[in-house]
């Protein structure tokens, strides 16, 4: 049952690697998406949510605070999902529906954070292998 957790974590924190890493292969696009969203600081904050999505990447598949980092992302995904895929003040059917579909993928992933979180808390068979222990 291990291997099967440590496949799903690692599944799991891809969607958020490779959202890290393009906040910084693209910052100035997406800083320009950020402050037509009414982002404050919007450069700064794609680079800090970067960061923050490779760091809690990272300490979900190595199991490092792993409960830290599962909250972290769980928040993140949730606070992205509101503020920018905020699919109920689209008027366009097209962009409405891809908002929609963003907003959903991240309210998805906020649960799926804390089912992780609880997981990372209780340790043992549950998670599977960590390199470290939880930190709460």
């Amino acid at each position: 049952m291990s291997t099967i957790t440590l496949i799903g974590r690692i599944l799991f924190s891809l969607v958020f690697l490779g959202s890290g890493f393009g906040h910084f292969a693209k910052t100035d696009a997406m800083a320009g998406y950020a402050k037509f969203k009414k982002v404050p600081a919007a450069k700064f904050s794609v680079l800090a949510s970067g960061a923050l999505m490779i760091l809690g990447a990272a300490g979900i598949i190595l199991g490092v605070w792993a409960d830290l980092a599962a909250l972290v992302l769980a928040t993140l995904a949730f606070i992205t999902g509101v503020w920018m895929h905020n699919f109920w003040t689209v008027t366009d059917p097209q962009a409405q529906a891809a908002e929609q579909a963003g907003f959903f993928k991240n309210i998805a992933l906020t649960g799926a954070g804390l089912v992780l979180f609880v997981l990372a808390q209780d340790g043992g068979d549950l998670f599977g292998w960590a390199l470290g222990s939880s930190l709460f």
